[in-house]
């Protein structure tokens, strides 16, 4: 019998040494990609500029990038004790000291990228990064959880808008949006897990709240950003538009008002997250449309 260790199977699938690997998957890579994604092509609409677009993108990157290895570095013993699957820092796939070299590495070249889209752009996105690293080191255990959220996505679209030739402030309405869907994103990540972050003593604003509180709060943010994103550009909006923001209402009220069986189980706090990826893409969508009234 072959008593070997082997390492786990998202190491092998990543073809790198265990450690790579688990700093790798400790970084959330998923959010990491759309976030760096969404930011590059908003870059990429509101005007010309290859070597803006690479900026703004690796600025964007490392600021990610940092955001991620301190959370699951500071969470390290948090999440072994509660056997959280999916955390390589806490089942000993990659050490803790090498997560955190890797998140202060990260956050010093997003310091000098950001600030190489210009000062004041630069001083708006570490606003929302540094603000992150508060939620991950402070206040994700009190009730101004969604603060950072609100703050980090907001700071996005003043990032794309600052770099731009002149530096020209972002429109009202894109900050906003950012923020609401800070918001919800918040609302909506945290929902699947607040039983286990009580158990954990996390006390956010959505464990204050609970499970049912907080689902039925997840639609007012999600669809206040759709309606910012609709009614807030100069113009008349266009009959899609409306039909946008009819679906969004719609699918917010669907998808956090479901109940399956005779009580309500895991796949309905689930089928909020969904939602909430369904509104947020229509959102990105428009704002993706709009990329050149930013300004």
């Amino acid at each position: 019998m072959d008593t070997t260790e082997r390492p786990p199977a998202p190491t092998r699938a990543l073809g790198l040494p265990r450690s790579s690997a688990g700093l790798v998957l400790s970084c959330h890579p998923g959010p990491v990609a759309a976030v760096t994604v969404l930011v590059t092509a908003l870059a990429v609409s509101s005007g010309p500029g290859a070597g803006r677009w690479v900026l703004v993108a690796t600025a964007v990157l490392t600021g990610q990038l940092s955001v991620g290895w301190c959370n699951d570095a500071f969470d390290a013993r948090r999440d072994a004790e509660a056997a959280r699957p999916g955390k390589p820092v806490a089942r000993g796939a990659v050490g803790p000291g090498t997560v955190w070299s890797a998140a202060f590495a990260a956050l010093s070249l997003c310091a000098v990228l950001s600030l190489a889209c210009g000062a004041w752009a630069g001083a708006a996105h570490l606003a929302g990064v540094v603000a992150a690293w508060a939620y991950n080191l402070k206040l994700k255990e009190t009730v101004l959880s969604w603060l950072p959220y609100a703050v980090g996505f907001g700071s996005l679209p003043c990032l794309v808008a600052l770099s731009l030739p002149g530096n020209p402030w972002p429109a009202w309405w894109a900050v906003a949006a950012g923020a609401l869907l800070g918001g919800a994103a918040h609302l909506g990540d945290v929902l699947p897990d607040i039983e286990a972050d009580l158990r954990a003593g996390i006390r956010g604003l959505p464990q204050r709240l609970g499970p049912a509180r907080t689902r039925l709060l997840l639609p007012l943010p999600l669809t206040a950003a759709t309606a910012v994103l609709v009614l807030g550009p100069a113009g008349a909006p266009a009959g899609r538009d409306f039909a946008v923001l009819s679906g969004v209402a719609l699918c917010t009220v669907v998808a956090t008002t479901v109940h399956i069986g005779p009580r309500p189980v895991r796949a309905w706090r689930k089928a909020a997250l969904a939602g909430t990826v369904a509104v947020a893409s229509a959102d990105v969508a428009l704002l993706l449309a709009r990329g050149t009234d930013i300004v």
